[in-house]
């Protein structure tokens, strides 16, 4: 397989984290993002102890112009973007009569904004190389909604939407755009909510049990490879059978 550069953003976190290891044992060179740098140096500093070497680059995905900045830094670091995971996201979740404006707009800043931000820059340089894989990261949630996460679920619902329109008008220049949409995944996050509240949801997944992060990445890989060229516009649930559509 040839060695390409990707970057992920939000790759920090549990399920960035392990597609950060999946395409780097591809064998390409990766890059991701970061804000906070002491935290990010020491997660640097693990990857390093684990065997990957992954470029940190600082950027906040939410403004247009530091999301152009961060690609310019990886392709003077790397090279030109061919690979592109838009994983970055929060949750600030809230039932929507009582959703503060500063809640919706984060959120929809973070998971939605940002894929614009990032993606923009990059575009061209995939369509003048005739290559590419762009890859949202939405949510189980943006399928099916969730009570306390219109703000959440609107961002990841509209993740598709732009995967959809995006693939169709790049479809013919070699760059494929595709959604993954991850169902509950035992991440940090996930695993600090009650013990109780999250047998509940284990009682509703089919297969008996969160995913791991390792599944993701390996839906990432498997749209990021050469022989994925004639999947685009679609959306890759994986959720344990946890909601099912066609």
């Amino acid at each position: 397989m040839q060695s390409r550069v990707a970057l992920v953003t939000g790759g920090t976190g549990g399920i960035g984290t392990a597609i950060v290891k999946k395409l780097a044992d591809m064998g390409h060179r990766v890059a991701t993002n970061y804000r906070n740098e002491e935290k990010a140096k020491a997660w640097q500093e693990r990857m390093k102890a684990d065997g990957y070497d992954v470029a940190l680059v600082k950027g906040d995905v939410t403004s247009p112009d530091e999301a152009a900045a961060m690609v310019h830094e990886v392709e003077q670091k790397l090279g030109p973007v061919e690979i592109l995971v838009n994983n970055a996201g929060i949750t600030r979740d809230g039932t929507f009569h009582r959703m503060k404006p500063e809640q919706w707009t984060e959120v929809i800043n973070t998971n939605l904004n940002s894929v614009f931000n990032v993606t923009r820059p990059v575009i061209e340089g995939m369509r003048d190389r005739k290559w590419g894989r762009i890859i949202q990261i939405s949510s189980i949630n943006g399928l099916k909604g969730q009570y306390g996460q219109a703000n959440y679920a609107a961002a990841k619902a509209g993740m598709h939407g732009f995967t959809i329109s995006l693939a169709r008008e790049n479809a013919k220049l070699g760059i494929t755009v595709n959604t993954i949409s991850p169902g509950y995944i035992a991440t940090d996050m996930v695993m600090a909510v009650p013990e109780e509240v999250r047998a509940k949801i284990v009682a509703d997944i089919p297969t008996g049990r969160l995913g791991t992060p390792a599944e993701i990445a390996y839906g990432v890989g498997f749209l990021a490879a050469e022989e994925a060229s004639w999947i685009t516009g679609s959306n890759l649930d994986i959720n344990g059978g946890h909601h099912m559509g066609w």
